[in-house]
């Protein structure tokens, strides 16, 4: 396969006005798209753009829209909208591709460009090479005439179809009346339609993080930093809290206790409940290499498969495609449910663990803890420049610890597709082996990276 310049394990991503999350990266990408999505008939071709709330939004969006107009793509505005709600709008409105402008759930001064087909699924690795080949050329390249470039309009209730679509993912027999939800919204791209979303369903909502200002995205907030919503739970006696992500493609839960509930849990949670009602397809669940041997090892218990895949929603995604499964995700929180989505979506998540608990009837502390959770340890390891994990000496350590974990555990070492960062995990039923052999590469690779 071609060597990707632009493009990592979920589109392009990058510090804002640094290269490659610069205007004229921006440009490029649209103008580039919009030629590879551009059919040669004569109708007028659509592009659909979200964002989330970061300031360098502002700077990326306008320059993704001269591109694709220079092309002559009509280009139809959302404003801030979760990324799952941009894969919906993109089919919904019968668009020939989507844009999301964000960068999840990293910083503020990191920004990024996901594109959805006209499917709704996030592009293949064929798909981004040809945009990338493209965008190598010169900017007076495939632009069109005068008469024929594209329109752009803003759609004024993206928002609200949004929600809409979402609502209708929950029971229609269930109400959440007499629930009391803390929702964190993160300072993201779900600060408006989510808490409506829960409380046009009945519950009462105690909202965090809906207040952006470009620079607080995920700050101190969110699901990479759920204290607050927990804190809040405690507090006010809610009887779940529920936090997003910048782009609101992941959640965690606290139940009524503060106690968090990651996504392995919430995949076990559903797992089961679908299993029993007879709606779960594939015969189990997709996750990556990352989720917990304790969650394979419950859904065994129960005739269930977990079938693992690379890191990253869209590796999950494709095997839940070509395996029919209808239930997938991370353990970070992204959950993918295939049946009413075409990639993670928060809300959507949120809305099944909220049915699970008014079917059973149960307080969500009984439901958070499905399995009890394998020893597992990660380490992340930032460098600047170079490949540490190439080094000779930080493999021999590696498989050192493989050797060790063989037959009792396991051990995943990769390089971040989003930061510059080296991800270590290892799990197994030996606590203080795990630890060690994690602590012994991370000090490998901190070696290797000075």
């Amino acid at each position: 396969m071609n060597k990707r310049a632009f493009f990592g394990t979920d589109g392009i991503r990058g510090e804002a006005n640094r290269h490659p999350m610069t205007a004229e990266v921006a440009l490029r990408v649209g103008m580039a798209a919009g030629r590879v999505f551009m059919s040669q008939d004569e109708r007028r071709h659509l592009v659909v753009i979200g964002k989330d709330t970061r300031l360098s939004g502002y700077m990326i969006e306008p320059a993704l829209v001269a591109g694709f107009t220079s092309v002559g793509m009509d280009v139809r505005l959302l404003g801030p909208m979760p990324t799952p709600g941009v894969a919906m709008m993109t089919r919904s409105m019968r668009a020939d591709l989507g844009v999301m402008i964000s960068a999840s759930h990293n910083v503020f001064s990191d920004n990024g460009i996901k594109l959805f087909g006209p499917d709704g699924f996030k592009l293949s690795d064929a798909r981004e090479i040809e945009i990338e080949a493209l965008m190598a050329g010169g900017l007076d390249e495939g632009l069109t005439g005068p008469s024929q470039l594209g329109r752009v309009a803003r759609i004024d209730d993206s928002q609200a179809r949004y929600v809409e679509i979402a609502k209708a993912t929950f029971p229609r027999k269930l109400s959440l009346a007499g629930l009391r939800v803390v929702i964190d919204c993160a300072n993201g791209a779900a600060y408006k339609v989510t808490p409506l979303a829960l409380s046009e369903l009945g519950a009462e909502v105690l909202p965090l993080g809906v207040e952006p200002n470009g620079f607080n995205i995920n700050q101190d907030c969110g699901s990479t930093a759920p204290q607050a919503m927990a804190r809040m739970v405690k507090h006010y006696r809610a009887d779940l809290g529920i936090a997003l992500d910048g782009d609101a493609d992941r959640l965690v839960i606290s139940d009524e206790r503060g106690q968090i509930v990651d996504g392995d849990q919430i995949m076990a949670l559903i797992a089961d409940h679908w299993a029993r009602q007879g709606r779960l397809t594939g015969g189990g669940v997709v996750a990556t290499v990352m989720s917990n041997l304790g969650l394979e090892r419950f859904l065994e218990a129960r005739g269930l498969t977990l079938e693992r895949t690379p890191v990253g929603d869209r590796s999950v995604m494709v095997r839940m495609r070509e395996g029919g499964f209808n239930l997938g995700g991370e353990q970070s929180g992204h959950i993918i449910l295939s049946d009413f989505s075409t990639t993670g979506d928060g809300l959507i998540a949120a809305l099944q663990v909220l049915a699970c608990l008014r079917e059973s009837g149960k307080p969500m502390s009984a439901l958070a803890r499905q399995f009890e959770p394998a020893p597992q340890k990660l380490e992340n390891v930032r460098f600047v420049g170079g490949k540490p994990l190439e080094s000779e000496q930080v493999q021999g350590v590696i498989a050192q610890a493989k050797q060790r974990l063989n037959g009792a555990g396991r051990l995943v070492v990769r390089a971040s597709g989003t930061e510059p960062l080296i991800r270590i995990m290892a799990e197994g039923d030996d606590e203080k082996l795990v630890s060690q052999v994690v602590r012994e590469i991370a000090a490998a690779v901190k070696k290797a990276a000075a």
